[in-house]
């Protein structure tokens, strides 16, 4: 019982440790080992798990000083460009990564960001990823082709190429997502009502289908249903801002 106890007091203290203390482990360690990429990975990884992206980023530059030819620098800065909104930024340090290794992850990554910026790019980075023959490589082609047209606004193109991404991945959580969007965008509703609820049923921690049920209830002058499906968005991801937004707009008197 005794020792018992001494293990529950020892996590006590340790969950107790506040996260500065991390910060100080971890900086502590990279001083030790001032050439080891893991310590200062998982350090810019403590920042990003915090939310203080310019740390992680400033750090990022550091490693790519002492690592500019490693991918991995490139894919680490490149993701923190992207969670900080600055996509054009982003674009080019993936860019950078897939020449130094023409990864599929790599192709996938830029694909994507080509076709939010309706770059067409994104059509010729899903058309290599297609002639790898690869099934995971195979879907995300088509998920990018999908999206390409969703954000230049061809609809009916892009659902043709979620089904696409659908018939070789049924859980396609992002594919349903922008089938939705697209069919909200064509004043389908109910269609893509029926395409969301398929979604929050095989995942039903799906925030993203959750709010985007609420946006099509709200077209369908339904409140209240609206209301119910903007809450359990905030129940899953407490910080979703625009499900915030729009259950304050609703709620309000």
């Amino acid at each position: 019982m005794a020792c018992n106890n001494q293990d529950q007091d020892k996590k006590a203290a340790e969950e107790s440790v506040p996260e500065f203390n991390r910060e100080k482990e971890l900086k502590d360690s990279i001083a030790a080992f001032p050439d080891s990429f893991l310590l200062k990975e998982n350090l810019i990884q403590f920042y990003r798990d915090n939310d203080d992206l310019d740390k992680a980023i400033s750090l990022a530059r550091e490693l790519l000083k002492k690592d500019s030819a490693g991918a991995r620098a490139w894919d680490i800065i490149g993701t923190l460009q992207f969670e900080n909104e600055d996509t054009l930024n982003a674009i080019r340090s993936f860019e950078t990564a897939l020449k130094i290794n023409p990864a599929p992850r790599y192709i996938i990554l830029l694909g994507s960001m080509y076709a939010q910026t309706k770059n067409r790019a994104a059509l010729k980075m899903a058309d290599a990823l297609i002639l790898s023959k690869l099934p995971e490589t195979e879907k995300e082609a088509y998920f990018i082709k999908g999206l390409y047209y969703n954000y230049t606004g061809a609809y009916s193109q892009a659902i043709g190429f979620f089904d696409k991404t659908l018939s070789l991945d049924h859980m396609h959580m992002f594919a349903y997502r922008e089938k939705g969007i697209a069919l909200y965008e064509m004043g389908k509703y109910e269609d893509a009502i029926t395409v969301l609820d398929k979604a929050v049923t095989l995942r039903n921690n799906f925030d993203e289908g959750y709010y985007w049920l609420g946006r099509c209830l709200e077209k369908l002058n339904k409140p209240n249903d609206a209301i119910e499906e903007y809450r359990t968005a905030l129940m899953y991801s407490p910080d979703y801002t625009e499900a915030k937004e729009a259950l304050t707009r609703l709620e309000a008197p």
